[in-house]
């Protein structure tokens, strides 16, 4: 045991559970599922079954099914160990190699691969293969998946379980369908055993965050597992650093279910740690000679002691939790989803052969007729292109056009599309999207690209790929063009566009970056890196240091796929503070681990450095919305794998308040849950009566896809935060002028409400599309009242709010208001004037005066 390395951190010796990170273990959590839960037959061999979605047949050798741990009562104490014999049906594949047994079907890929080894996949794939195939390369478990697939190790890493419904591996095996070779994220699993106790398989800690041969320490090891906010960390082996919680080594259990289908009785297997004599621990840590760092099973472990806890999540109960509830069911899965100026919202999906098939790719939502599914849903047109994975923008012209560019395949990628919003409350509109591609067209081809408004009121398009699933589009483009007329050009003009060879070199994990105005110029993030543009030259003006990702993978990115989300924290007059960026979830490359932490930098800061607050779970494919009193509400995604189509899972149905008000690591709340799964393309927007609307789920891209997988989600529901189920009144205002220029002041009227202590948020428009709210912005600005006659004072510049459509909320208490549109600074690019070719009508250009 080493002591005093830390002053925050206590010391103690653990049997650690596993036997070596590269022995024969189960992951935490790993439970026995019922049989049948395995149903895949294996493809080879569609008589035998081989796991299923999130469920392994396992095998092992002369060996039994392990116990799952438990917490000891105290890391200080000494606990016995018990267990639970499972009775594990095997499948019937037969001609196994000696000593290897059916382990049963396993959930993979929760948080990782739970078999790291990967194998060339097999169109003659059985389990005999796939377990010879391993035992030839010296591995002691096999696991077959997929069908096709097979994977070896020497341990089962990331949580690896055994699932609940064992008929889950079902995919028949290739080369013998009478066996079943797993599923999707299930393993059909043998083992070959150890002579050791298969008891002693379950990892105490739950990230393995290195094995290094030379440079592990104490210190390194327990300053990675502070920073990324796990209060335990664990070293084992000489070379090994592990990062968990006193939890895990703390009392608990994990279910699991009997086989027998006729008996549904629950189980709780249990396997307690033991604190042993300090002398056990004899192995030299290898970056320091005079400390040592457990030894062969045998976890030396450090606890935090300090005065304050690393982290604190919030735990509001009832109304303070706000609530999910349904607000109407769907037409369609949208991929884009906004609130117009018109107050009505817009979803835009997948057209031309990829959506609905009698789907126009556009509809509009009716806040007001929500109860009469009539008149709450129109369907439009005018889509000519599919706008599958396209950007979007609100324009600041005067009609708050909805503009979105890029799209799917072939003359989608060039589209460039609008719709001039209408109607009003209860009134339809009349007006379509309008697009033209023999007329109007991007430069270069774009999938999976960003937009934002720049501060000079010009569009701005970054990234994105020259087709489905193609290479990287490493450029930017400026609409309206700006180079000269050229009829042989797609867009009709000369190539303009700025090659961003950041962009060629992290391809591909930074499709849809984001990307926002700031004062000295343009910030954008991609993957796990991020800088500052200049905003005419679009050079390089500072780089920022390294993204963290997740404790166990440093590689670990934030953009597409695999996504996380950003926003902007507020800015408060007189917005003389550096502007913050807030980003939540994401991924790793190699196996999908979601990312279970949110990180924020000022980017103009002298030396901009990430603060990282852990998540109290993880997100990938998140949403996040900004809310009008601050806070940040974020939800939806999953808890493994990377974003696209049945690429992610374990959906994560709570949602989670994030208030930047309270200090650092204790500004999470837990809130409500939903019981839909919200995965790949699903959105989150706030409304003008500040609920935060959520829709969509597309992870198959196919309703009827395999069973236990998720469908295409239709229903739309509301998010009601706790300020609206206070029972306190919302406040009420009128405003005359709602077109405002830079610094000018503008006279509201509260009708009902107190002003003492009034605030004014703006939010501006979004258009939101996998994690990336197009717009996103929030600011306080400076408002003094008199009487019940307040005056606001707009914002001074378009480096602090770009020109564009914001909504603006009164707030004298939590309850916000009801929000209403204001323009702010004008169209300053005259978009309002473009494109001046028919078929598109154009509101002209009128910029207000302060």
């Amino acid at each position: 045991m080493v002591e005093n390395v830390s002053n925050s951190f206590t010391a103690s010796t653990l049997a650690d559970f596993e036997k070596g990170y590269c022995g024969n273990s189960l992951g935490p959590g790993s439970v026995v599922a019922p049989v049948t839960d395995c149903s895949f037959t294996c493809p080879g061999n569609p008589y035998e079954y081989c796991g299923a979605g999130n469920r392994l047949d396992l095998y092992m050798l002369n060996g039994t099914i392990p116990s799952t741990p438990v917490r000891a009562a105290s890391p200080t104490s000494t606990s016995s160990t018990s267990s639970v014999s499972i009775s594990i049906t095997a499948p019937t594949a037969t001609g196994i190699p000696a000593g290897w047994t059916y382990y049963g079907c396993y959930v993979d890929g929760l948080n990782g691969r739970i078999l790291t080894h990967g194998q060339p996949d097999n169109a003659q794939n059985t389990l005999q293969l796939c377990v010879q195939t391993c035992a030839n390369l010296g591995y002691t478990i096999a696991g077959a998946e997929y069908a096709e697939e097979c994977y070896c190790d020497d341990a089962i890493y990331n949580g690896g379980a055994l699932a609940a419904n064992q008929a889950d591996c079902n995919m028949p095996c290739p080369g013998n369908p009478s066996e079943d070779c797993g599923a999707g994220n299930r393993l059909s699993l043998d083992n070959l055993p150890s002579a050791e106790d298969p008891n002693e398989i379950i990892s105490t800690f739950p990230y393995m965050v290195w094995n290094s041969a030379d440079a592990n320490t104490p210190e390194a090891c327990i300053n990675i597992c502070q920073q990324f906010g796990f209060n335990a960390a664990g070293l084992e082996y000489g070379s090994e650093c592990f990062c968990g919680d006193v939890e895990n080594i703390q009392v608990a259990s994990w279910p699991g279910v009997s086989t027998n289908p006729e008996n549904t009785q629950f189980y709780t297997y249990a396997k307690t740690p033991q604190i042993v004599p300090d002398s056990e621990c004899n192995s030299v840590c290898s970056g320091a000679g005079q400390y040592l760092c457990g030894s062969g099973n045998l976890l030396t472990y450090y606890a935090w002691d300090g005065a304050e806890p690393l982290y604190e999540w919030g735990m509001p109960t009832g109304t303070e939790a706000g609530e999910y509830s349904l607000l109407i069911g769907g037409v369609v899965v949208p991929l884009m989803t906004s609130q117009n100026i018109n107050g009505k919202v817009s979803f835009v999906e997948k057209s031309a052969g990829t959506g609905e098939p009698n789907g126009t790719g556009a509809y509009e939502l009716d806040l007001s007729e929500i109860n009469n599914w009539d008149l709450a849903w129109r369907t439009m047109t005018g889509l000519q292109t599919d706008v599958f994975c396209s950007a979007g923008l609100i324009l600041p012209d005067l009609a708050g056009r909805q503009l979105t560019v890029g799209g799917w395949a072939g003359s989608s990628n060039f589209g460039i599309r609008l719709y001039w919003p209408d109607g009003s409350a209860g009134v339809q509109g009349t007006n379509e999207w309008v697009e033209d591609p023999a007329a109007l067209q991007l430069q270069v081809p774009r999938w999976y690209p960003s937009a934002m408004i720049m501060a000079n009121g010009s569009i701005l398009v970054v990234g994105g790929e020259i087709g489905s699933n193609d290479a990287e589009q490493p450029t930017l483009e400026i609409l309206p063009p700006t180079g000269v007329p050229d009829a042989a050009a797609s867009s009709g003009y000369s190539n303009t566009t700025v090659y961003l060879d950041f962009l060629q070199e992290t391809a591909p994990f930074n499709l849809y970056p984001f990307i926002c105005v700031v004062p000295s110029g343009i910030f954008i993030a991609y993957y796990n890196q991020a800088r500052i543009l200049d905003a005419n030259t679009f050079e390089t003006i500072k780089q920022l240091p390294q993204m963290p990702g997740a404790v166990n993978d440093p590689t670990g990115g934030r953009n597409y796929q695999l996504e996380g989300t950003m926003v902007l924290l507020p800015q408060h007059a007189p917005y003389t503070d550096d502007l913050t960026v807030l980003i939540c979830g994401g991924s790793t490359q190699d196996g999908g681990y979601a990312i279970d932490n949110c990180i924020s930098t000022q980017p103009e800061a002298a030396n901009p450095e990430w603060l990282i607050e852990r998540m109290p779970s993880r997100r990938v494919m998140p949403s996040i919305a900004g809310l009008p009193d601050g806070t940040y509400l974020i939800l939806n995604g999953g808890q493994h794998g990377v974003a696209g189509f049945g690429l992610g899972g374990d959906p994560n149905y709570n949602a989670v308040l994030y208030d930047p008000s309270q200090n650092p690591n204790q500004r999470m709340s837990i809130m409500a849950n939903t019981t839909v799964a919200r995965l790949y393309h699903s959105e989150a927007i706030v409304l003008l009566d500040g609920r935060v609307m959520v829709s969509g789920s597309d992870p198959t891209g196919d309703y009827g896809g395999v069973t236990g997988e998720f469908p295409e989600e239709y229903r739309v529901e509301v998010f009601t935060p706790p300020y609206l189920l206070s029972g306190l009144p919302r406040p009420t205002f009128s405003i005359e002028v709602t077109d405002w220029a830079y610094t000018g002041t503008y006279t509201f009227t509260v009708t009902s409400g107190t002003t003492s202590g009034l605030v004014v948020s703006l939010l501006g428009s979004v258009v939101a599309t996998h994690g990336n709210s197009m717009g996103q912005r929030t600011l306080f600005p400076e408002v003094a009242c008199a009487g019940n006659t307040c005056e606001v004072t707009a914002p001074p510049n378009a480096h602090v709010a770009p020109p564009g459509w914001y909504m603006m909320f009164i707030l004298n208490g939590p309850t916000p208001s009801v929000g209403q549109f204001v323009r702010i600074g004008g169209d300053p690019a005259n978009l309002g004037n473009w494109p001046d070719l028919p078929p598109f009508d154009l509101p002209g250009v009128n910029n207000p005066t302060a």
